[in-house]
């Protein structure tokens, strides 16, 4: 159990007078890219505006062998990229999830931020990819990412692993990681050794202080309604702990987690909630806030964007990733 009191939804404490003024030019400079709320482009317009982002990253990112193939799913073949960091290894292994509310993203979108995580962490690092909403709605993507993690604890050839294992996401890839590792817990494996849930989309439509008050910064409330729309279809689907791993009575026995907020994400709170259920439940959990960011701020690395806060969160999580899984 933390060692300090985790901090309450709704603290003012978790929050600055404004979102920092890098983060604010990185929203005016999107702004003028998206003509139109997410959810009036809709999903084919969205991904296309996502993989015009991937344009954008750094010509010369962190240098680490990856390498593309696929692997064997419920539904057909999951695409991954698999980082691997200099030295011999063997290395723990980090399965990521990317973001983008189950609608959008893809190995590309999340490319410069596993580059950065694989560099610090020295871990090798494995992006799986899952099948879209609102064309595969809940819970596709949830047994694509149980299949991902299944996959990389059997040992396979084309990973270098040395048997520990983490699991990481973003927003709805921060859910994927929390779901994949109740699952493992309630059903005895595979053996996750720590969680890193950043910005996690958990407890999901409570009316939490950061959600009244703090929608409109990257994420509209008519967007988040149509991202919960295109995946869970339904209120019924969001009590099932798979689909909100805050349903689940019992979250005793899961690994250790840290849970990464921001001071102006209407995610925020809910995050925090989860925490100290994990807490109250007796399992190791670390918070780190960063009061003067938005959602999405860690993807905020490439050189058109490079906010420092944003590499400096990258080099803490990789640090509690090291710790966790024993880097020398």
């Amino acid at each position: 159990m933390s060692a300090d009191r985790l901090p309450e939804p709704g603290d003012p404490a978790l929050e600055a007078d404004e979102p920092h003024r890098d983060v604010q030019r990185v929203m005016a400079d999107r702004e003028t890219l998206r003509p139109l709320p997410l959810h009036r482009i809709g999903a084919r317009g969205v991904r296309l505006l996502a993989r015009f982002g991937t344009w954008l990253q750094d010509a010369d990112p962190p240098a680490v062998a990856t390498a593309d193939f696929e692997i064997p799913g419920p539904a057909g073949d999951i695409p991954v990229r698999r980082y691997r960091p200099s030295g011999t290894g063997p290395f723990p292994t980090v399965v990521y999830f990317h973001g983008g509310g189950f609608v959008l993203g893809d190995l590309d979108t999340h490319d410069l931020l596993c580059r950065h995580l694989t560099v610090r962490s020295d871990c090798e690092v494995v992006s799986a990819d899952y099948r879209l909403a609102p064309e595969h709605p809940f819970p596709a993507a949830v047994e694509d990412a149980r299949a991902a993690v299944e996959w990389t604890a059997n040992d396979p050839p084309e990973l270098h692993g040395d048997g520990q294992l983490a699991v990481a996401g973003d927003s709805a890839g921060g859910n994927l990681a929390a779901v994949t590792s109740l699952l493992a817990a309630e059903n005895d494996g595979p053996a996750i050794d720590h969680q890193l849930l950043v910005y996690p989309a958990v407890a999901m439509g409570r009316d939490y202080p950061s959600v009244r008050d703090h929608t409109g910064y990257v994420l509209e409330a008519a967007d988040m309604e149509w991202f919960e729309d295109c995946y869970f279809g339904s209120e019924l689907t969001l009590r099932n702990p798979c689909a909100d791993p805050m349903q689940a009575c019992d979250l005793s026995g899961l690994p250790p987690a840290t849970v990464v907020t921001a001071g102006f994400d209407p995610l925020r709170d809910g995050g925090l909630a989860y925490a100290q259920r994990l807490d109250d439940a007796g399992v190791p959990v670390r918070v780190r806030n960063y009061p003067d960011m938005v959602h999405g701020f860690l993807g905020m690395l490439s050189d058109s964007e490079d906010v420092d806060t944003a590499h400096g969160a990258v080099v803490e999580l990789a640090g509690d990733l090291r710790n966790a899984l024993d880097v020398a």
